[in-house]
């Protein structure tokens, strides 16, 4: 003979309750969705959330060098004649930014609001200055961009896009 140790009505809210519980541990282990970047090249458009962000902090000196070498996981294509806007979420632009090309800093102070515009033709141009009487080097038909955030001499955030030059 079977015994009914709870009613109908207590089994349903032992599950409810259980299912509450399950779904606030699955929250409780998400993580924070890091600031958005943005690039945009005409009517198209790729954002990305951080590839390496510390909630605002520095990011350690150890993981830096990792982080910026990363490859971008997003890709848009760029005439040399183009507009390339740049937008950050304005916590970014709180604490100033700026863009590294090929793993490089390409300015020298940050930048303070969430949106900008450089010519396409800027990302373009050959690495290397030839020498008197050298032929010029190819121009490179990528270029991967990256918006990092700063503290002060801190970086904090760091995201990656990939420029294709179209024809």
């Amino acid at each position: 003979m079977t015994v009914a140790l709870l009613s109908g009505k207590g089994r349903r809210t032992a599950a409810v309750l259980g299912a509450v519980s399950a779904g606030l541990l699955v929250l409780s282990a998400c993580d924070k969705p890091t600031p958005m970047a943005t690039v945009t090249v005409g009517s198209d458009s790729v954002n990305t959330e951080a590839n390496c962000y510390n909630d605002g902090d520095a990011i350690k000196e150890s993981l830096l060098q990792g982080c910026l070498t990363k490859k971008a996981g997003k890709t848009i294509k760029v005439g040399v004649d183009d507009k390339v806007r740049f937008g950050v979420d304005p916590d970014i632009a709180d604490h100033g930014w700026t863009l590294f090309i090929n793993g490089q800093p390409a300015e020298q102070e940050p930048y303070k609001n969430s949106y900008r515009s450089i010519p396409g033709s800027a990302f373009f141009t050959p690495q290397q200055q030839a020498q008197p009487g050298a032929p010029t080097p190819p121009a490179p038909k990528e270029a991967q961009v990256s918006i990092v955030e700063t503290a002060g001499k801190k970086l904090t955030g760091i995201w990656h896009f990939k420029l294709e030059k179209t024809s």
